[in-house]
């Protein structure tokens, strides 16, 4: 065999001659998953996107209603637990990023280790998933915006609209500029508030109170759920703020599917693999510990639905301590995060079409691309479900409409989790079948295959519970129980009706494809030498 064809960096040179692996012409598009886009992303766009990426009004605003139901305990423990499963997802999805950087990476995935009926499912459910995403975080900005003017939220939603179409317009290089720019935002603006909320329990804002942890004294650290007392009531909250969690959480793997268009790959993926673990750790477990320090449970304005700075748990600690100017500050921190989300939004879900057409499942003219590399026909399909966000101004039918999308959306993300962790245990499967040690991949991820069942069976049951206040005595109601599970049957239907039309098969371990696609010599755009100096190897750590 000629060694000049085989995927260099994929596989160690002691072992390629074991193995029959395919020549360089799955360079070609629509092969292996390659689509028409470009490497322009570089190594601190990758990372940034990887810490701040789907970061909007959530952890900033949405954590006031689960903390609220769950108390300091219950809010802490359930993004210490979905954080877990987070972490297994993120670790399996990053290893076969690494080694297949494919357009649109999830759909292909399923596609070529399940069925390809699941890999069509897969990309219409995470498709939406993002795409109705874009007019929830538009429409979020548009509330925000209130904080300060009556300005017509119509007008709002417009101009965030018209903006994310120009960036996901531009060259994929400029939208990482955004999204370095949003993620600085996100993270000075968090670490002020972890300053400050240090300064408000020490007792050193204007009115001098210290506070410490009274509020894990009184009310305690858990809360009664809907007037449920007792132990029952407690699980009941804490099981309310793991839901609420895992909706916060839903974004974060978005990270992986830059390794298409990343200018190295097999250094940018693995990186942002290990640092998933510490935007756990500093966004969302270390914020659940400050709110359950700084705000008490009972406070009113954690559920007063204003959706703006005024519900946000940082805020209202701030003006119980009296100081006056900094909430005016972090709500314009959180409209740049939710334009940030958005905008990343319609990125996703741009690419999501893309991998469609890669494999086949679209007509290829969502497939074409400017000079650039920029997917334009998918940007603007991806983007015509932002106007659903003029649907959140409506009364009525319009509004529940809308609260049903969203409800969709969240549900879509959680099931996707499950099988792209199941998309990594088939893998596994079949490298054990077709004997090929994990020790030739690029980069392997730990606890595999453990961390894998982890993040399938942790991400299965969050799923089947989301909707668990309809079944409460008396809690019954036939439209928020659609709401919370009608995003399982979406997800089975075109499943079934795929199988139905093409005849497809599950995908065998034994017959799987696990060469196509992957990186070939000269494909890694950027080759960095090893850092040489402390302050280059800080540089390199950081990014």
């Amino acid at each position: 065999m000629d060694k000049s064809t085989l995927p260099q960096d994929a596989i160690h040179p002691e072992t390629l001659d074991e193995y029959d692996v395919p020549p360089k012409d799955d360079l070609q598009l629509n092969i292996g998953g390659r689509g028409a886009t470009q490497r322009r992303l570089r190594n601190y766009h990758v990372t940034m996107i990887g810490f701040c990426s789907g970061i909007g009004t959530g952890l900033f605003v949405g954590t006031g209603a689960a903390y609220a139901k769950a108390g300091p305990a219950g809010l802490l423990l359930a993004y210490i637990i979905v954080g877990m499963v987070l972490w297994c997802v993120m670790q399996s999805i990053a290893e076969l990023a690494t080694l297949l950087p494919t357009a649109g990476s999830f759909p292909h995935w399923a596609t070529r280790f399940i069925d390809p009926a699941v890999g069509f499912s897969l990309a219409i459910s995470y498709g939406y998933c993002y795409t109705i995403a874009i007019a929830s975080e538009v429409s979020a900005a548009a509330v925000i915006v209130s904080y300060w003017t009556d300005l017509t939220p119509a007008v709002v939603i417009t101009v965030g609209l018209v903006l994310i179409l120009a960036s996901n317009l531009m060259s994929v290089r400029f939208y990482g500029e955004t999204e370095v720019f949003g993620g600085t935002v996100k993270v000075l603006c968090f670490l002020g508030l972890v300053i400050v909320s240090i300064v408000i329990t020490a007792g050193g804002g204007p009115k001098g109170d210290s506070i410490g942890f009274r509020y894990w004294h009184d009310p305690g650290p858990w809360t009664n759920y809907n007037g449920i007392t007792g132990p029952t009531g407690h699980f009941l909250g804490f099981l309310s703020s793991f839901v609420n969690a895992s909706f916060s959480f839903i974004g974060v793997e978005t990270v992986v599917i830059t390794a298409a268009e990343s200018v190295d790959p097999h250094r940018a993926i693995p990186k942002a693999a290990r640092r998933v673990t510490y935007r756990i750790a500093f966004f969302y477990i270390l914020g659940a510990l400050l709110i359950g320090i700084i705000v008490d449970p009972r406070n009113g304005a954690l559920v007063s639905g204003s959706h703006n700075a005024n519900s946000s748990p940082f805020v209202i600690a701030i003006k119980e301590a009296g100081i006056n100017a900094l909430p005016s500050i972090v709500n314009a921190c959180i409209l740049i995060a939710a334009w940030s989300a958005g905008n990343s939004y319609c990125w996703v879900g741009s690419r999501m079409i893309v991998a469609m057409t890669t494999d086949r499942q679209l007509p290829q003219v969502f497939g074409r691309v400017t000079k650039k590399g920029v997917p334009y026909v998918a940007v603007i399909a991806s983007w015509l479900f932002g106007p659903l966000a003029y649907l959140s101004l409506g009364t009525g039918g319009a509004a529940q409409a809308f609260a049903w999308l969203l409800n969709l959306s969240t549900v879509a993300g959680l099931i996707v989790w499950a099988t792209l962790s199941f998309c990594y245990i088939r893998f596994y499967a079949a490298m054990k079948a077709q004997g090929i040690p994990r020790e030739t991949l690029p980069w392997m991820a730990p606890l595999q295959p453990y961390a894998a069942w982890v993040g399938f069976i942790g991400s299965t049951i969050i799923t089947l519970v989301a909707g668990f206040p309809v079944f409460l005595k008396g809690n019954w109601s036939s439209s928020d129980f659609v709401a919370s599970y009608i995003g399982i049957p979406i997800f089975i239907v075109p499943i079934i009706g795929w199988k139905l039309v093409h005849g497809t098969k599950y995908v065998r371990a034994a017959n799987m494809d696990l060469w196509s696609g992957r990186l070939q010599e000269g494909e890694i755009v950027e080759q960095r030498k090893p850092p040489d100096t402390p302050w280059r190897r800080f540089v390199d750590w950081l990014f």
